[in-house]
């Protein structure tokens, strides 16, 4: 299987579609996903072209990740969450939708269950909201 850089993701990367932006830099795009599982799920988007974790660059990795977990924190502290749960899925059976390498920060609320994936769109105004909230929590 090869990268398809019309996929939704690469679209994005490129400014050909809007996403509500938390953060950005060489390495990656951190957006709010529209179908959220919880308030303040986060994706973030390797800008290098790979499919997945199976055909990524360890050193595209070995940089992402150090982002990932800063986002993380991120995360909690802007949206109070009791934890986060990291997703990642690699192919069609295993559950992947998009096929560009991400990894999803899914906050974790006590006692309240996850949402599934793409079981509705976020309010854009809400979303706008997080993004700034989050981002502001990065510094």
């Amino acid at each position: 299987m090869t990268y398809d850089p019309q996929n939704i993701f690469g679209r994005i990367l490129r400014g050909e579609l809007p996403c509500h932006r938390v953060h950005e830099d060489e390495t990656a795009l951190a957006m709010l996903d529209i179908f959220p599982q919880s308030r303040g799920h986060l994706l973030v988007i390797p800008k290098a072209p790979s499919r997945n974790l199976l055909d990524a660059d360890p050193e595209t990795l070995g940089a992402v990740m150090p982002l990932v977990q800063r986002l993380a924190r991120a995360v909690l502290k802007a949206t109070g969450a009791d934890g986060i749960r990291l997703a990642q899925f690699n192919e069609a059976p295993a559950g992947q939708t998009v096929f560009h390498l991400h990894f999803h920060l899914i906050p974790v609320y006590e006692g309240v269950e996850l949402g599934r994936h793409g079981g509705g769109k976020a309010d854009d105004g809400e979303l706008a909201e997080l993004a700034t909230a989050i981002s502001r929590a990065l510094d």
